[in-house]
């Protein structure tokens, strides 16, 4: 039985030009890029011209860019980094209810070290309010970090509407763009952000390796301390396959985003228009347009989530319930009650993200079982 990967929010498998670049580095490239001989240079060379390409990739310079272990610690980064270099201009915060979790429980954390939180409401589509981030702004707010895309519902948010805002008000803003970076193309000088949180493994890089836009004039206090590696922000020696395998991803994700995006949403427009006739009461979550591309995430009632996803990996489909990194938990998602859906529908969700190397065939595959699975779950239901 052949295999079939449909959830590449959670992940992406590693480019085939990726592993090779990284490979050489592995069995060649092996020098300490702070050391001060050849092989040390030779690293730090590949290391340099792995941060302009991601800089290419989001409008930036390569100044801007500091390398992280991934995109959590991008978020803690920023926001750790950010409050405690600004805590004697505030100590009040603003994000959103949907945040990834690397997001809200940071902001947990700092209101355990007596900082206050706003956590703005989204609309039923999971988008927040351009105003009320206006409404919720107070004289002792010195951070604002509000989601590029939600990784669950696929909702892009508008970034550039709230970036205009906090800089009329000279607030730092973070926007968490681990499910955006490499899928659409983003500029961040045109979003107008201060912090921008990515990583490698959502656009066919390696895992253990992201990176964190920090605006020339910028400066959080850095969480690790050490040697001084990238620019006194990190500490630690520099995973240099992780940065490389990355930073070509990069260079193909910024040459290849067009066709990638046309062949996702070509694949999940399919997908969801066939659903839709073939499956009685199933419904998208998320905007219907400002979302991410080929991203298909929708609520099946009268169907437990886990049984579909079980069902279907039987088949050999690989698809998500919601966020990986929160799959193991039996509560409803956080993304999906905030909106305001029930706990049982929130219990009947199934996330479809497509990636470059599906294809039309595999989209007949899933239809060929899907609505079956769905219709013996539901006749399942009603004798118990």
């Amino acid at each position: 039985m052949s295999r079939i990967y449909m959830d590449h929010s959670a992940t992406t498998p590693v480019d085939q030009q990726v592993a090779e670049a990284m490979m050489t580095v592995l069995t060649a490239g092996f020098g300490n890029p702070s050391s001060i001989h050849s092989f040390g240079q030779d690293a730090h060379r590949v290391v340099e011209t792995a941060r302009k390409q991601v800089a290419a990739l989001i409008g930036a310079t390569s100044e801007e860019i500091v390398f992280t272990s991934g995109g959590t610690e991008a978020n803690n980064m920023a926001l750790l980094g950010t409050a405690r270099t600004y805590s004697s201009r505030g100590r009040h915060i603003i994000t959103s209810s949907i945040e990834h979790h690397a997001v809200l429980d940071t902001c947990q954390h700092l209101q355990s070290e007596g900082y206050e939180v706003t956590y703005l409401p989204v609309d039923r589509f999971g988008q927040v309010d351009v105003s009320e981030v206006e409404k919720s702004i107070r004289p002792d707010t010195i951070l604002v970090s509000i989601m590029h895309a939600n990784n669950e519902i696929g909702t892009i948010q508008p970034i550039a509407d709230i970036g205009r805002i906090t800089h009329q008000r000279d607030i730092v803003f973070h926007t968490d763009a681990v499910q955006t970076v490499g899928r659409v193309p983003i500029d961040v000088h045109a979003i107008d952000v201060d912090l921008l949180s990515l990583s490698g493994h959502k656009f066919y890089g390696p895992k253990g390796i992201g990176a964190l836009y920090i605006r020339s004039g910028i400066r959080p206090a850095p969480l690790l301390h050490g040697g001084g590696q990238e620019r006194q922000l990190r500490s630690g020696t520099e995973n240099v396959p992780g940065i490389v395998g990355m930073g070509r991803a990069a260079e193909l994700a910024r040459t290849g985003m067009a066709d990638r995006i046309s062949h996702v949403n070509r694949l999940g427009q399919n997908l969801y228009q066939r659903i839709k006739q073939s499956i009685p009461q199933a419904y998208l979550t998320g905007a219907p347009d400002k979302r991410l591309p080929g991203h298909v995430s929708l609520v099946f009632p009268g169907v437990e989530g886990s049984a579909m996803l079980v069902f279907l990996d039987a088949e050999g489909i690989a698809v998500s319930g919601g966020s990986a990194c929160t799959s193991n938990s039996f509560d409803p998602s956080h993304v999906l009650m905030a909106l305001g859906l029930t706990k049982d529908a929130a219990h009947s969700s199934l996330r479809v993200s497509l990636g470059k190397d599906n294809t039309a065939d595999e989209i007949d595959q899933i239809m060929a079982v899907l609505p079956g699975i769905v219709e013996r779950q539901r006749l399942m239901w009603t004798l118990m």
